[in-house]
């Protein structure tokens, strides 16, 4: 097998195969998907390895639309995302399930892939943190932890009791970005911490948060 496709299968649960060059990506978008549970193989390397472990299947190939001719025809229809210019693809090949603009970027694959591959997708990916934080409400204010973050919301531990569907104010700080202050609402419990949805978040902040992601997901 290629050097590195054994690392990164062994790592994630779900194979991607490309169908395209380099730069049809944008920078990381590879290494940082592996981080998330998808190995994109190239087609070289998920035939080795699927000379090794014969019940192995992709869940996803990703071709660019210069290469579609030479994609092959699977058993088992494999479902195909293509990588596109800015007027999309006419969907003409019933495996066609999606277009991305190329270069794809990390945050729009990603959400794009949990569409195509996930019962219950994600759309933005989700990492553990342990963030010092502020829970805001009537006029309270009391300390808590961020446990995991996403643009879209985070797992708090409050020592204060919430009751779902309330609305509150949280401020925790990031490396570089400073104080990040997001409404949210209270939408579930994951004992013994509870789930918060962000509303409305300003640009700088939702912009924060996605390079705090990524970095994080780099080292």
């Amino acid at each position: 097998m290629p050097n590195g496709a054994e690392d990164m299968y062994a790592s994630s649960h779900r194979i991607l195969v490309s169908h395209a060059p380099p730069e049809a990506y944008a920078p990381m978008t590879r290494a940082i998907l592996a981080k998330l549970g998808y190995a994109i193989l190239l087609p070289e390397e998920f035939e080795a390895l699927a000379q090794e472990a014969s019940s192995v299947r992709p869940v996803l190939r990703i071709v660019d639309e210069r290469q579609l001719g030479e994609v092959p025809e699977d058993a088992t229809p494999v479902p195909i995302l293509v990588l596109t210019g800015r007027h999309g693809v006419t969907g003409a090949d019933a495996r066609i399930v999606g277009a991305i603009r190329r270069p794809a970027g990390m945050h729009e694959l990603y959400r794009l892939v949990q569409q195509v591959t996930e019962d219950t997708p994600r759309a933005t990916p989700r990492i553990p943190t342990h963030l010092p934080a502020r829970c805001c409400k009537d006029g309270r204010e009391w300390p808590s932890t961020v446990l995991s973050l996403s643009e879209n919301g985070c797992l708090v531990r409050s020592p204060e009791p919430l009751l779902l569907g309330s609305r509150l104010e949280l401020e925790f700080d990031l490396p570089r970005a400073g104080t990040i202050r997001v409404s949210a609402e209270t939408a579930y419990q994951l004992l013994p911490d509870l789930g918060l949805i962000f509303h409305a978040t300003p640009t700088r902040d939702r912009d924060a948060i996605k390079t705090f992601l990524t970095d994080t997901l780099l080292r």
